[in-house]
């Protein structure tokens, strides 16, 4: 459950951050340029290895956990738990937070 949990809070951090620049460069009349947010989304994902890395692996994308199973390095029956986890980010109640 741990690594769920980390998962999901790396993922919520990835979109909430880079979504954010986003929002921002849009409404600031590009101000924080498409470098700024490419700045922002590697940034977000460097420190959320650092934070969730050891717990979970910081996958933050179900495409990278897909990756590491079609490679061998990720377990198959974690496949669907972490995925749920990471799309979950999506759902209602966690979009509306932002």
């Amino acid at each position: 459950m741990r690594k769920l949990a980390a998962e999901f809070l790396g993922t919520f951090a990835l979109v909430f951050a880079g979504t954010g620049a986003i929002v921002i460069n849009g409404a600031s009349q590009a101000t924080v340029t498409h470098v700024g947010v490419a700045l922002t989304f590697g940034l977000i994902v460097l420190a959320m290895i650092y934070a969730v890395g050891d717990v979970s692996g910081a996958h933050l994308n179900p495409a990278v956990t897909l990756g590491f199973v079609a490679t061998r390095r990720f377990e198959p029956r974690w496949v669907v738990p972490y995925m749920l986890s990471q799309i979950a980010v999506r759902s209602p109640p966690v979009s509306r937070c932002g």
